[in-house]
């Protein structure tokens, strides 16, 4: 018998590495406003709070202003939508599945383990990191940022899962690449184990203290 009855996941840093083309989108929008560009460690950094709140941050970056100014100023509200057209152009074009994600994800599913992909990233880009990679047929249900009015680091969409599939906490499993991730499986109350190799605002993967940190996606697997 499998140790875990539904196992969910974070979507960038987690199952895709989405840096490259976020930062050309982001690079795009702060060029088209004649703003200096940022750097691919500086949008590694950035992701994890949806895609308002990168945007946040690099443009206070880039304007030397506080997040604080940046979040309430209209240059944000101009941004938005640039960025917007030019994310939608750019999803999908530099970005891969990390290894073994495929095989493993088809593993657990014949396995019977319900799958699920509980991310920040908007609905309409998830949808589209999806589609490119091929992932969709591989969930049982998708939770982006804004599918309920709060996102990770609330428990809001672990604990719809678990409600959706009939599974108690302690027989799932949150699979991601941060301190969000772990902070809102706490606050749902699963185990989480966590992944060294995403974005986890540059901290090392360790200070999260995860109930495991597995080097490999395939690990899942050895459970």
């Amino acid at each position: 018998m499998h140790t875990f009855d539904l196992v969910m996941f974070d979507l960038d840093g987690t199952l895709v590495e989405t840096a490259p083309e976020i930062m050309d989108a982001v690079n795009d929008t702060l060029k088209q406003f004649d703003l200096p560009l940022v750097t691919q460690q500086q949008v590694n950094d950035w992701i994890g709070h949806g895609t308002k709140e990168l945007m946040v941050q690099a443009l206070a970056s880039v304007t030397e202003g506080t997040v604080e100014s940046v979040r309430g100023g209209a240059l944000l509200a101009n941004i938005m939508p640039v960025y917007d057209s030019f994310y939608q152009q750019r999803c999908g074009t530099r970005s891969h599945l990390y290894p073994h994600v495929r095989e493993t994800l088809q593993a657990l599913r014949a396995q019977g383990v319900k799958l699920a992909v509980v991310t920040n990233k908007e609905g309409r880009y998830t949808q589209v990191v999806m589609d490119v990679h091929k992932l969709g047929p591989m969930f049982d249900a998708v939770i982006s940022g804004d599918t309920f009015p709060t996102k990770k680091p609330t428990p809001v969409g672990v604990l719809h899962c678990l409600t959706q599939f009939g599974v108690t906490a302690d027989r799932a499993l949150f699979v991601g690449d941060s301190s969000i991730d772990a902070a809102t499986a706490r606050n749902g109350g699963v185990p989480v184990w966590l992944l060294p190799y995403g974005y986890n605002m540059g901290q090392p993967i360790e200070a999260c203290a995860p109930d495991r940190v597995i080097a490999d996606f395939s690990s899942l697997l050895n459970k």
